[in-house]
């Protein structure tokens, strides 16, 4: 079902638990991390769990993948800190890109909208494995994590989606809802469909339209802590292809053109290249990347 909520719909409603997807097969360890020395500490110092957590947060267990309330549609949903630490006060929203119903709903995702510059289709189907293994699931397996680590260090989470079988929502939607709460900061996960020969992740960050002007000297901040964090956290190089030294500005994503909170989009690995498709469909690795994540968050919103 396409979307039909406006972003002031922010709650979280429903009851039902939405992933649906088997756990994928993990033949793959846990890559090494970075010896970058400052990288390293930023990563391992602001995923500690605080003291009072009820529990670890949840991707130190990538076996049990986490759960949430489904929100009506499958929309947004705003979920409170499960625990207390450095992240007390502070509002993350965590955008998974794509969604897992795209593929059957051409006539939605296809629909122009304006980006803030130009037009773009609402959203897109995302890359996939030559297996067929989705970005759309990878997406949303790592934001849960993520933001299970990000409730549990004191953080009020806001997702764009809320289950991996809905439509859209739109790249415009999507910017608004962060906008609407008044995010800390704001991160699209998302996976790259690259030439099979390149590998590695890129950070993607705003380029100055108007609507978006004073956040981009902050999300340049953000994409430098959430790179040195994943590259400290997960080993995983920086692209091969794309952007300088895993960053890559670009002027025609409206979920970055039309936000007014700082923000990012994380292209975690190469969906094409062999060696990172082993890491994306690897629930070890999924759960590596969203604590890395979360690091990157963490550093950037404690300055």
């Amino acid at each position: 079902m396409a979307w039909t909520l406006p972003a002031s719909t922010i709650l979280i409603s429903g009851c039902s638990l939405v992933p649906t997807a088997s756990q994928p097969t993990d033949s793959t360890g846990a890559p090494q991390p970075s010896t970058s020395t400052s990288a390293k500490h930023a990563a391992t110092s602001s995923t500690k769990d605080p003291p009072g957590s009820p529990a670890p947060a949840s991707s130190r267990n990538p076996t049990a993948l986490p759960t949430l309330p489904d929100a009506k549609n499958g929309g947004p949903g705003r979920f409170p800190p499960t625990g207390h630490g450095r992240l007390n006060g502070k509002v993350i929203l965590v955008d998974p890109g794509h969604n897992g119903g795209n593929f059957a709903a051409a006539s939605v995702i296809n629909r122009l909208i304006w980006n803030g510059r130009e037009s773009e289709t609402c959203d897109t189907t995302g890359a996939q494995t030559d297996a067929g293994y989705t970005e759309a699931l990878f997406n949303w397996r790592v934001a849960l994590y993520l933001t299970a680590d990000l409730r549990a260090a004191g953080a009020t989470v806001v997702l764009t989606r809320t289950s991996d079988t809905g439509v859209g929502p739109c790249v415009t939607e999507r910017a608004a809802i962060g906008n609407e709460v008044h995010a800390n900061a704001a991160v699209s996960i998302h996976a790259d469909g690259g030439p099979p020969g390149g590998r590695g992740f890129a950070i993607l960050e705003p380029v100055a339209d108007g609507t978006n002007n004073a956040i981009v000297r902050p999300s340049a901040v953000l994409g430098a802590d959430l790179r040195a964090a994943f590259a400290a956290g997960t080993g995983e190089p920086v692209s091969s292809y794309d952007g300088v030294d895993g960053i890559q500005p670009r002027d025609d994503l409206g979920g970055i053109n039309l936000s007014t909170v700082p923000k990012v989009f994380i292209e975690c690995a190469n969906m094409r290249n062999a060696a990172d498709v082993a890491l994306v469909t690897s629930a070890r690795w999924q759960a590596l990347a969203a604590r890395a994540i979360a690091a990157g968050l963490t550093a950037f919103v404690l300055r």
